[in-house]
């Protein structure tokens, strides 16, 4: 029952497309063999939509094939935009990297000129070579030595300015520095604006212990910024060394955050040469 329905409707539909197609051939042949135009006129309202269905029907497949194409042909294009979008995005990122480069290499010569011009007459700058803390000992070397002018008793400061140790061993091209942290290291201090003067204590800690005795009566706190005195005639006055952490720890500068060092000479009047 149902084969003969659909035999039925695709009979239906075929005849419908058979009348279609007629139509246009019977329109022509008007046209041609008996021209009346009230006819031609009447049946042009009738033909050309069923002209225009049909032509759609049968141009559908190659419309469709040439939408495709260009389908296919507009994501190529997409896909080679994309490659050189990337190409140029990558040239780009190469350029970025080489000029961040370049200016932190210009901020760090600026840094050096700057460093160099701002030190004291006979002021070394030198390189940090080998950090070494073994129990209670701190100490690490220097990329300069006695052929540079070095000396045993030289301060060595940061590039920041703060006093990170005390040469003790000077070889031709390198020397040993002793940090405020070592456990043979004793220096003596005062607290920045006052007369209250004491000694610095390395204990092999990063923290070192200050014991003041100008002012028995004198309590430390947090935050009192300390700088070498004078007294005992081996360092330059005026240094800074460190902060209070409470009342017995200092904070110093910790020698594995050193990279470069300065060395300052100094005579016996305590002043830089």
């Amino acid at each position: 029952m149902n084969q003969n329905k659909m035999s039925a409707r695709l009979k239906s539909i075929l005849k419908s497309a058979a009348a279609a197609a007629v139509l246009p051939v019977v329109f022509i042949y008007i046209m041609i063999a008996k021209p009346d135009y009230k006819l031609i006129d009447g049946l042009a309202h009738i033909v050309l939509p069923v002209a225009n269905w049909v032509g759609d029907v049968v141009t559908w497949p190659i419309r469709a094939v040439g939408a495709a194409i260009d389908n296919v042909r507009e994501l190529s294009n997409l896909r080679t935009e994309n490659e050189e979008l990337r190409m140029r995005l990558d040239d780009a990122l190469r350029n970025q990297n080489a000029c961040e480069i370049a200016i932190a290499e210009n901020k760090k010569l600026e840094h050096e000129l700057d460093l160099i011009q701002s030190q004291p007459r006979g002021a070394i700058i030198a390189d940090v070579t080998y950090d070494n803390a073994v129990f209670n000992r701190n100490n690490f070397l220097i990329n300069k030595g006695v052929q540079h002018g070095l000396e045993n008793g030289m301060v060595v400061i940061s590039t920041d300015g703060m006093l990170v140790g005390i040469i003790t061993d000077v070889a031709p091209y390198f020397a040993r520095v002793r940090t405020l942290t070592d456990s043979d290291s004793n220096i003596a201090v005062r607290i920045a604006g006052s007369d209250i003067y004491g000694f610095l204590h390395g204990n092999g800690s990063n923290t070192p212990t200050i014991g003041f005795f100008s002012d028995t009566e004198f309590q430390p706190t947090p935050g009192l910024k300390l700088i070498t005195s004078n007294i005992s005639g081996m360092l330059p006055n005026g240094i800074y060394v460190g902060e209070t952490a409470n009342e017995s720890d200092v904070t110093v500068m910790p020698s594995k955050k050193l990279s470069r060092v300065i060395v300052l000479q100094f005579d016996n009047s305590t002043e830089y040469k």
